[in-house]
């Protein structure tokens, strides 16, 4: 499973990010950083539904998100 972390600090709400996300699972938070922005969050259904696709981290003009993307088994069977 793929996920993304924001780091609240760095995000000043642009939401730049939720833009171009393809799942639609990232948007305001009700949250403020201690610089006084509304953050960006990735809803709890949209959790599982992150492909990993980088799209808000490559996006992002704070670089306030990182990407982890699941392993995908390669292996094929030797016939």
């Amino acid at each position: 499973m793929s996920r993304i972390a924001i780091d609240e600090e760095r995000c000043k709400g642009c939401l730049l990010c939720a833009q171009v996300c393809p799942k639609a699972i990232i948007a305001v938070s009700s949250r403020f950083n201690t610089k006084g922005y509304k953050v960006a969050e990735v809803s709890q259904a949209g959790k599982d539904t992150c492909t990993g696709c980088a799209a808000c981290a490559q996006m992002c003009p704070d670089v306030a998100i990182k990407v982890w993307r699941s392993v995908k088994s390669t292996a094929k069977e030797n016939d």
